[in-house]
């Protein structure tokens, strides 16, 4: 299970080395495809000389294949557009296209607790494999809740783009930026079971919080000084909150993994 979640990993997530920005509902939508598929795979243990042991050997555990589909391994370099650009961009197709996607990620969440169920009850998994499967159950609600924020983003954007612009934007940019970083390296150590690469997202929590605090000061400065901007200032202040719950979520994912890695909070 271990060994195909990083071998997933690693082809999944090729684009961001490149400079990819993936969108963070299609980071959850590519991130639960491939656990997803790390569920349905047998574990490799080199301790008991090299066979596979049971987690999921029995075939009506629903295993195909050792190897992910070739799709989920594309999904992330696909989506380099995220929610919040449709703002940024005044692009009301960008926030639609956000929207058509939520339905996909529901349906893997679903799937995902399925397959941790039928595992936990059939095989009874002990140590790390059992770490690594509770810390799946986790984060695959974490990745759902993203998924969820992403669509609020692209809802309020489409309200915020039927008014003028408040403000130049600066602050939201270099949020969601950071938001989107904390997102991609929480997985990237997941699927490489890098603790210390979790433990960096950790301290960027507090730069999120600070950069929410700042936005929501200055917009309700424009709020108090024009009554006609209430609206769509208030919508950016929500966009705001939404990227400081996606960092939360991020800090969620990471702290996961330090505990699947090294067995403690």
């Amino acid at each position: 299970m271990v060994l195909a979640l990083e071998f997933a990993g690693a082809a999944s997530f090729a684009g961001w080395a490149k400079g990819a920005r993936p969108c963070c509902l299609g980071v959850a939508i590519a991130t639960t495809s491939f656990v997803r598929q790390a569920c349905a795979t047998p574990t490799l243990n080199p301790s008991e000389g090299g066979r596979k042991r049971g987690v999921n050997t029995h075939p009506s555990d629903g295993a195909k294949s050792a190897a992910p589909e070739k799709s989920s391994l594309e999904a992330t370099p696909k989506v380099c557009h995220p929610p919040v650009q449709s703002l940024f961009e005044k692009n009301e197709d960008l926030a639609r296209k956000v929207l058509e996607e939520e339905a996909t990620i529901n349906e893997m969440q679903i799937e995902i607790d399925d397959r941790v169920l039928r595992l936990l009850a059939l095989r009874q998994p002990m140590a790390v494999d059992l770490r690594f499967i509770l810390s799946i159950s986790r984060i695959n609600n974490d990745l759902e809740r993203i998924g969820d924020q992403a669509v609020n983003i692209a809802q309020s954007a489409l309200r915020v783009l039927r008014h003028p612009q408040v403000k130049p934007y600066v602050d939201l940019p270099r949020m969601s930026a950071l938001a989107e970083g904390m997102v991609r390296d929480s997985l990237n150590a997941l699927v490489q079971r890098d603790a210390e690469l979790a433990r960096s997202v950790l301290v960027r929590d507090d730069e999120v919080d600070r950069l929410r605090d700042q936005i929501f000061r200055e917009l309700l400065t424009y709020m108090m000084e024009n009554s006609a901007v209430i609206f769509p200032a208030f919508e950016l202040i929500l966009v705001a909150k939404n990227l400081e719950r996606i960092g939360d979520h991020a800090t969620n994912i990471a702290e996961d993994v330090i505990y699947m890695v090294a067995g403690r909070d």
